[in-house]
C-alpha cells in the first residue's frame, strides 16, 4: 500500500460506535396504527410560537404520513384574516421545510382555515362551535378535537372557561370522540397563579384531557435518559451516592433575550428555566425506576424526586445560589441595553444552583443546576461525575490526582452519550490519557427522528402523556423555587447579588465559590 492509500489514523480520544455495528431500528419503533381523524385548534395563530414552530411541526408530521388521513387545523386569534390570508401567511413557515415543487406544501395549506375570536367574548365561541362543526363534517375530522393554547400566560383561564360555557371542552352526550387541551409553559408566575391556572382549567376539563407541554422533554435524548438508565444492567448498580460523587446539569444559550425582552424582563432565568426544564431534567437523572412504562407510574416516580428537594433556608440560599446578568461586549448588547429592558434592570440572565435530594439513593450528592444567556456555547448536559478511585496506586509516578470517569448525556449540540475514562497515553513514560467512548444518535439513520414539538403534537393526537407536566409536579416545583425567588427578589441587597459576566464568558467568575472547578470538567 502506498502512503496515497493509507487510512487517517482514529482520533485517539475517541472510541465511536459505527452505523453497520448497531442493528436497525424495530418496526414497533413507529406508530402500530394510523391516527384517529382530527381537528387541530390553535389559539393564538397569529403568534410567533404558531408561525415558528406549530405550523412547521405539524406540516412535518403531514409530510412524514403521521398525521391522520381526515383532519383540519384551524387558526384562531383576534387578527382580522380569513381563510385564504391565513393559508398566506403560513406558507413562508412551511416553505421552509418542503419541496415546493413536490405539491406536498399546497395540499397541506388547504386543511388550514381561520377564525377570528375576541377571548374574552361568548358569542365568538358560539360561532367557532359551530365552524368546527361542519369542519369535522366537511373534512370527516369528526368530535377529535386539539385545542393548542398558543398564548400569553392570563389567557388559558379566560379560554378555558368560555369553551367549557359554549359546550367544547368535553366531549358529546354519547361520548363519541375526544377533546383534549394543550397548554405552552410557563405554569403560572408562581405558586399561587400555577394554582389558579390549574383550578380554572379543572373547571373545564379533566386531568386526563389536559397536556402541559415542555418541549424539553419531548426531545430524542431527554427521552433516552429513562432507557439508557433502566434498560441496560451495567448503569443502575453505580447510580447512587456510593458512586457518585456530583451531577451537573447545563442548559446555556449563546443568543440573549432577543424579542422575548419585554417577557424575560418580568420573568428572569429562575422562573424562565429552572421551574421547568432544569428540575425535569434533574427528575429524569435521579428518579427511582418506575414499576411499568405508563404514564402515571414515571410521573409519580418524578414526583418522588421533588417532594424529595431539599428545601431552602435563607442561609442555605446565599450559599447554594449565583446570580448573574450579562454586560456588554464587542458589538454585543448588554441586558439592560436591550429593547424592553429597565436600564437599572436587576434581573438575572444566569443562575447556578446547588440543591440536593434527601433520599436513600442520593443523599449528599449535590445537583448543580446550570443555565444563562449570551454564554459561551449552546449546550444542554447532564454530566455525571463519578467517585475518584480509592486509593492510587500510580501516586509516585502520576501523582494524587486521577481525572474521574464521566457519564455525559448530550442533548445539545450532539445528542450523543459518552463516557470518559483512564488509559494510557503511548510512549515508553508512563502516562494517563482521558478517552471518551461516545454512542451518537446521528451514527445510525434507522428509524424516524421527530423534532421536539413534533413529538409533542403527536402525542397529544395519541392521548399519551409520558412526556407531560402533572399539576402535582408543577406546583413542588414552585414550592421548592419560591424560597428561592422571595429571598432573590424582596432582599435589599439584589444589586449586590447580580454578578456582571461577560457574554461570550461561562459565567460570572464569582460561580467557582459554589463549583471551582467550573466549567472545564463539565464540557
Amino acid at each position: 500500500m502506498n502512503s496515497a492509500e493509507t487510512p487517517p489514523k482514529p482520533e485517539p480520544a475517541l472510541v465511536r460506535e459505527k452505523a453497520h455495528d448497531n442493528p436497525p431500528a424495530t418496526p414497533g419503533c413507529l406508530l402500530p396504527e394510523p391516527l384517529q381523524a382530527a381537528g387541530i385548534v390553535i389559539f393564538g395563530a397569529s403568534g410567533d410560537l404558531a408561525w415558528r414552530k406549530l405550523v412547521p411541526a405539524l406540516f412535518n408530521l403531514y409530510d412524514s404520513g403521521h398525521l391522520p388521513d381526515q383532519f383540519f387545523i384551524l387558526g384562531v386569534s383576534r387578527t382580522n384574516w380569513d381563510d385564504r390570508e391565513f393559508r398566506g401567511q403560513m406558507q413562508d413557515a412551511v416553505t421552509r421545510h418542503c419541496d415546493t415543487q413536490s405539491g406536498k406544501c399546497s395540499d397541506f395549506l388547504s386543511h388550514l382555515y381561520y377564525h377570528r375570536l375576541e377571548y374574552d367574548q361568548p358569542e365568538d365561541y358560539k360561532a367557532l362551535a359551530t365552524l368546527l362543526k361542519h369542519l369535522g363534517q366537511k373534512t370527516g375530522a369528526k368530535d377529535n378535537l386539539l385545542f393548542n393554547l398558543a398564548l400569553p400566560p392570563s389567557l388559558p383561564p379566560v379560554v378555558s372557561r368560555k369553551l367549557a360555557q359554549a359546550g367544547l371542552s368535553q366531549p358529546g352526550p354519547n361520548h363519541q370522540g375526544w377533546i383534549r387541551v394543550v397548554v405552552e409553559k410557563p405554569f403560572g408566575h408562581d405558586l399561587e397563579s400555577s394554582r389558579y391556572l390549574n383550578q380554572t382549567m379543572a373547571q373545564a376539563f379533566s386531568e386526563d384531557q389536559i397536556f402541559r407541554v415542555d418541549h424539553y422533554l419531548a426531545k430524542e435524548t431527554v427521552q433516552n435518559i429513562i432507557m439508557f438508565r433502566f434498560a441496560n444492567a451495567i448503569f443502575e448498580p453505580i447510580w447512587n451516592r456510593n458512586f457518585v460523587d456530583k451531577v451537573v446539569i447545563i442548559a446555556s444559550e449563546k443568543l440573549g433575550v432577543g424579542h422575548r425582552a419585554g417577557y424575560y424582563e418580568g420573568t428572569g432565568v429562575l422562573r424562565d428555566m429552572f421551574q421547568n426544564h432544569m428540575l425535569q431534567l434533574l427528575s429524569l437523572t435521579a428518579m427511582e425506576p418506575p414499576s411499568m412504562w405508563a404514564a402515571d407510574r414515571v410521573r409519580d416516580e418524578k414526583t418522588k424526586v421533588f417532594r424529595s428537594l431539599r428545601p431552602f433556608t435563607s442561609q442555605a440560599v446565599d450559599q447554594h445560589l449565583l446570580l448573574g446578568q450579562y454586560g456588554a461586549g464587542k458589538e454585543i448588547k448588554g441586558y439592560r441595553q436591550e429593547s424592553g429592558v429597565a436600564q437599572t434592570s436587576l434581573t438575572p440572565t444566569f443562575a447556578m444552583l446547588k440543591v440536593y435530594v434527601d433520599n436513600w439513593r442520593w443523599q449528599g450528592v449535590p445537583f448543580y443546576l446550570v443555565s444563562g444567556k449570551r454564554m459561551a456555547q449552546k449546550v444542554t448536559r447532564m454530566v455525571i461525575f463519578f467517585r475518584q478511585v480509592p486509593h492510587s496506586m500510580f501516586r509516585q509516578v502520576l501523582g494524587q490526582d486521577i481525572t474521574q470517569n464521566r457519564l455525559f448525556l448530550n442533548i445539545h449540540p450532539e445528542e450523543a452519550i459518552s463516557l470518559s475514562f483512564q488509559t494510557k497515553g503511548p510512549g515508553p513514560v508512563l502516562c494517563l490519557r482521558t478517552v471518551r467512548m461516545v454512542f451518537d444518535y446521528a451514527v445510525d439513520p434507522s428509524g424516524l427522528s421527530l423534532g421536539a414539538y413534533e413529538k409533542a403534537l403527536l402525542d397529544c393526537m395519541q392521548g399519551e402523556q409520558m412526556l407531560f407536566w402533572r399539576q402535582d409536579g408543577v406546583e413542588l416545583c414552585w414550592s421548592f423555587l419560591e424560597p428561592v425567588l422571595n429571598r432573590c427578589e424582596s432582599c435589599g441587597d439584589r444589586a449586590s447579588r447580580l454578578h456582571t459576566y461577560t457574554p461570550g464568558s461561562w459565567g460570572p467568575e464569582e460561580v467557582k465559590t459554589i463549583l471551582p472547578d467550573w466549567p472545564e470538567p463539565a464540557l
